[in-house]
């Protein structure tokens, strides 16, 4: 199994290499980490739907009636959102910003999780308050979630999907001519869903990669990076065990998720000025 799975990642990276190589418009780099990205579906698309999404998820879900949590997560928000955009103004990048619209929502649910779709539609579910204890709790979340918008991920991970399950067809064709698959599509591009197989090694890479702009969004907005770390490991007692092999996860293991936080915590410090 783990070398059929080898197999594909490799026939993966060999398919995204040619892809980059003969459609070079559709390829992009993720800001802070440099790494090059193929994106073949255009993001006005993909917000117009998450906006969709977003919308039809809060008629059928219940927003927290504790306002005073869900004014922190909305407060958390905006200073994430505030540092996401003053720090694509000082590379230069505001652009890339474009038609976002920032919302920031407290549902009521036991769930300890939390997400954000293209076009910043973030949610957070009442049950990763717990975990996160406080405001820079949260602000660890926030980060990491609005960093999977900013880079792009669900764009990647819709290219991803089309080029695996319809040879690389056109969105609009795809869509039309594999109705059947729609919704799963949208649903792993937003983030809410996993595919077991070829496309798990980006995904991992994406929950990697979100760990690292986030801890770069929250100390710009004014919250201690070092309490990821911290946060992290409450989140794996929290699991107490559930969590799959990693080579079967969508994320990385909490061991791995840790580690790679505690190296790039120095490059996030510098742009932690102690508080707002």
């Amino acid at each position: 199994m783990r070398q059929n799975l080898r197999l594909r990642q490799i026939c993966s990276a060999i398919i995204v290499a040619m892809m980059c190589a003969t459609m070079l418009p559709g390829c992009a780099t993720v800001a802070v980490t440099g790494r090059r990205q193929l994106i073949i579906v255009p993001d006005s698309k993909l917000r117009s739907e998450a906006k969709v999404q977003y919308s039809e998820f809060l008629k059928e879900n219940p927003l927290s009636t504790d306002a005073e949590a869900t004014a922190m997560v909305q407060r958390v928000g905006q200073r994430v959102q505030n540092a996401v955009e003053q720090f694509f103004a000082s590379r230069g990048e505001s652009s890339a910003l474009s038609g976002y619209e920032w919302e920031f929502n407290l549902v009521e649910s036991d769930q300890a999780n939390a997400w954000c779709m293209p076009g910043g539609k973030v949610v957070f579910y009442t049950g990763i308050l717990e975990v996160c204890e406080n405001e820079t709790g949260v602000a660890v979340v926030m980060g990491h979630e609005v960093a999977h918008a900013v880079a792009r991920h669900g764009a990647e991970r819709l290219s991803q999907t089309l080029l695996v399950q319809t040879g690389g067809m056109a969105l609009e064709a795809a869509l039309q001519k594999h109705p059947e698959k729609t919704q799963n599509m949208w649903m792993s591009a937003f983030g809410l869903g996993a595919t077991v197989g070829l496309l798990l090694p980006y995904s991992r890479t994406h929950e990697s990669e979100a760990d690292e702009l986030g801890l770069t969004f929250m100390a710009v907005a004014g919250y201690d990076p070092r309490e990821a770390a911290t946060f992290w490991q409450r989140m794996s007692e929290k699991k107490q065990g559930k969590a799959p092999p990693e080579f079967l996860s969508t994320h990385p293991s909490d061991q791995t998720r840790i580690r790679k936080i505690q190296e790039h915590l120095p490059e996030a410090l510098t742009h932690y000025k102690g508080g707002q």
